[in-house]
């Protein structure tokens, strides 16, 4: 695409040097420079992301012709100085992939817990019922029946609308895309035509990033806004929100599109009533908009009821008859490192789940409670580098609910992992039993030691992770396979 193209696309910006050039593709990160890239130096974001205008030269270096920034810098190549680099990256790399999301349904997910869950209940009943589906979040990127790995959950505007792309040349016709907050505050959705956004609930987390709760609300609340004002009877968009959340009336004002409503406990338009919570799944009577209908669901636990909630009412709204939903849904067994199961003939329980969040961790606690006969033994730790304020919380959580806890270490980065753990204990209660393990590997293997007949074993935080962030690298590791190892040495 020629430059003079791309930079036609704002109308606000300075140009230096001859725009009348072709570019090969767009890249934000100089090391990943193609011969004929344009790269765009974002700003930087405290603590997450550092400053692209230093690397100018040497993605100049590497093969960049042009350059998109916000401040001019000292290289001889094509330049466009615009007001917000960001919004310039999302908006071209929106047009330089050719608008895809307006070829296929595009539905986002939003919320603290649950969108991976969501986004897989969802894709499970879209695929059964004949679309051909792609999924975009935390566990990787779904497409064309195969799952490649990403590095973070809501991509940056140059992979996003170019893997976009891609699933429309597989003839996708629905994307599921998970939406973080971040994600949503750094702009990477902008240029995404939704047609459905879901908000899933709203508890603690990202403070370190974003300041504040109401701050962290106010980005999850820019995915409804995003969903514009017109209504066209050709493209009508939708809202599909937990009426139980405490956050519902907030997003309920957020947005100008129709609202869908489910819950529980409230007046709702897609409820589940009669809820039986078992060891191995959910049975509830779905009632909706479109009739009513009994629910066997084979993930466990109460708040995923809710999940397949949001799920259940995003396909209603395509058209998606009940019969065959249920269908899906009773087909639909673990989903990655989401209380999944840990089976290797032992006769106690063993789940491991991606619950990193203080009320993550007490809707996963609060699910084994129900139905634990014996012990429960929580493995868990938290994250360095981020909100710490919510280590004490999980330590409480973790100590009210479990007979016995293992402390451990999550992904410490950069900081030392003894300070988390020590900010975790400050929440325990002091008449809980514990243990404080540095080494992850070690303390699984003691819950697992621990464990006799009936016990639940939990091990919280890392979920579908292959890997650990230490200070210095990061190295291979599956709480899954430690786990499984642990198992099989008694």
């Amino acid at each position: 695409m020629n430059l003079k193209e791309i930079a036609d696309c704002l109308l606000v910006k300075q140009t230096i040097g001859n725009i009348d050039i072709e570019i090969t593709g767009l890249q934000m990160d100089s090391r990943k420079i193609d011969q004929g890239n344009l790269f765009i130096c974002v700003p930087e974001i405290k603590g997450f992301l550092e400053d692209r205008h230093p690397f100018s030269k040497e993605a100049v270096r590497n093969g960049a012709v042009a350059l998109i920034l916000e401040r001019d810098v000292d290289v001889d190549v094509p330049k466009i100085i615009v007001k917000d680099a960001r919004y310039a990256m999302a908006v071209i790399a929106s047009h330089f992939y050719d608008y895809p999301s307006n070829e296929m349904g595009l539905i986002g997910i939003t919320g603290t817990n649950g969108k991976t869950t969501t986004s897989y209940i969802l894709d499970k009943i879209f695929e059964d019922y004949g679309f051909i589906t792609g999924v975009m979040g935390n566990n990787g990127v779904k497409m064309n029946g195969k799952v490649y790995p990403t590095d973070i959950n809501t991509q940056e505007p140059p992979s996003l609308q170019s893997t976009l792309r891609k699933m429309r040349k597989c003839n996708t016709n629905y994307c599921t895309m998970e939406v973080s907050s971040q994600g949503l505050d750094m702009k990477r959705i902008l240029g995404c035509n939704f047609k459905t956004a879901i908000f899933t609930n709203l508890t603690q987390d990202h403070i370190d990033y974003h300041g504040s709760f109401s701050d962290y609300r106010n980005a999850k609340s820019l995915l409804f806004s995003g969903l514009g004002t017109a209504y066209n009877p050709s493209e009508r968009k939708y809202a599909v929100l937990n009426a139980d959340d405490p956050s519902f009336n907030y997003f309920k004002k957020t947005t100008s599109v129709e609202i869908i409503t489910y819950g529980i406990n409230s007046t709702a338009d897609v409820t589940a009533k009669n809820i039986k919570i078992t060891s191995s799944g959910v049975h509830f009577l779905l009632t909706s908009f479109k009739g009513n209908i009994e629910i066997d669901l084979q993930l466990i636990g109460l708040f995923n009821v809710y999940n397949a909630l949001a799920a259940i009412t995003s396909a209603l709204i395509e058209g998606i008859p009940l019969s065959s939903i249920r269908n899906s849904l009773s087909q639909l067994t673990n989903i990655e490192g989401r209380m999944e199961v840990v089976d290797e003939g032992q006769d106690y329980l063993v789940l491991v789940d991606y619950a990193h969040t203080p009320d993550g961790l007490e809707n996963v606690l609060k699910t084994i409670k129900e139905f634990s006969i014996e012990r429960v033994i929580t493995v868990f730790g938290c994250g360095g580098d981020r909100d710490k304020s919510k280590r004490p919380l999980m330590g409480n959580i973790a100590s009210n609910y479990s007979d016995f806890v293992v402390v451990t270490s999550d992904n410490p980065r950069s900081e030392d992992p003894i300070k988390i753990m020590n900010d975790i204990e400050k929440g325990m209660k002091k008449s809980s039993e514990y243990e404080i393990l540095a080494d992850r590997e070690v303390a699984i293997g003691l819950a697992i030691q621990m464990a006799s007949k009936h016990d639940v074993v939990l091990i919280a935080g890392k979920g579908h992770e292959t890997y650990q962030i230490l200070h210095d690298k990061t190295i291979q590791f599956n709480d899954k396979d430690i786990a499984r190892r642990a198992i099989l040495e008694i």
